[in-house]
């Protein structure tokens, strides 16, 4: 990803924080003429000092089968994003675009293992029903190993990221706070998320 080093994030800690409040990902691989891509719900898991991405898919979705021809897939994390416009600035200048995104690289394997599938599913469940009682060991067992047959699992072991801000980094102060506060004044969510990134980069 072009990432020029004013834009480039490099602080672990806050880009694991950015995957995973972006874990709706763009998985990448190659079918071996093409590349080939899905949009999957992911988990980002930490083991000790290594970084895992989990997630599944439909197994009628065909990109599982190009999962382990691939030594290396790509998943992009996309965060808010927007228009900034030119009359925002104290001086004359073009339109831009601000956004927040990462694309991170690692070794993908299928899981085969029907307990590390349910483990991966069971993780993500717990997570987004922390608030109500449905539970993956409260259902019935015959349902969940037939929803289980039809998905396929896999695990990525990070191997590199680039995360790249930008955020009007290269802005003076008077202009960088009017953009915040223009972006404010919208009413869409996008905008408000720049906004938000804006104020917690500077």
């Amino acid at each position: 990803m072009y990432t020029p080093k004013l834009y480039r994030e490099e602080d672990r800690v806050k880009i694991i924080e950015f995957l995973r409040q972006n874990e709706f990902a763009t998985v990448a691989t190659y079918d071996g003429e093409k590349p080939i891509a899905s949009h999957l719900l992911v988990e980002v898991f930490e083991d000790g000092e290594k970084l895992f991405i989990n997630g599944h898919m439909s197994r009628a979705n065909p990109l599982w089968k190009t999962i382990e021809m691939n030594s290396e897939v790509l998943v992009i994390f996309q965060g808010p994003h927007t228009y900034i416009s030119p009359t925002w600035y104290n001086h004359v200048n073009v339109p831009t675009w601000n956004y927040q995104a990462a694309h991170v690289y690692g070794k993908p394997r299928i899981v085969e293992d029907y307990d590390e599938a349910y483990q991966i599913l069971k993780r993500l469940t717990d997570r987004h029903e922390a608030a109500s009682h449905y539970k993956l060991e409260t259902l019935p067992q015959g349902f969940v190993e037939k929803e289980i047959k039809g998905i396929v699992a896999f695990q990525i072991e990070v191997t590199r990221i680039e995360a790249n801000y930008k955020l009007s980094q290269n802005r003076n102060d008077e202009d960088y706070q009017n953009i915040i506060a223009k972006l404010e004044e919208r009413e869409d969510e996008m905008s408000r998320g720049v906004a938000d990134a804006m104020r917690k980069q500077r």
